[in-house]
């Protein structure tokens, strides 16, 4: 019983890790997941490096084309994505 006894308190540490760090964690990862799967024509988004732009094409492939200037346009990889700013609605 005293064996059981001490591993109680590293038992409930990692209880409290897994409540407090690694699910929240996992629920980020989720959303942004759903986010970046979601994208669409249209919609502005910010990158993780800060660029600010307009998808205008999404690609299969995981790459999304964002237009940050008239005329310009950067390839960028889809989980890079870090926020949609403005969603467009879809087509009728």
């Amino acid at each position: 019983m005293q064996g059981i006894e001490q591993f109680i308190p590293l038992i409930l540490i990692f209880a409290i890790m897994y409540f407090l760090l690694i699910r929240p964690q996992q629920k980020k990862v989720k959303e942004h997941a759903a986010m970046v799967a979601a994208l669409r024509r249209g919609d502005q988004v910010v990158t993780q490096g800060g660029v600010i732009g307009k998808v205008v094409k999404v690609k299969d492939d995981g790459e999304v084309e964002v237009e940050i200037a008239d005329g310009v346009k950067v390839r960028v990889v889809q989980s890079t994505i870090a926020t949609v700013m403005s969603k467009t609605e879809p087509a009728k």
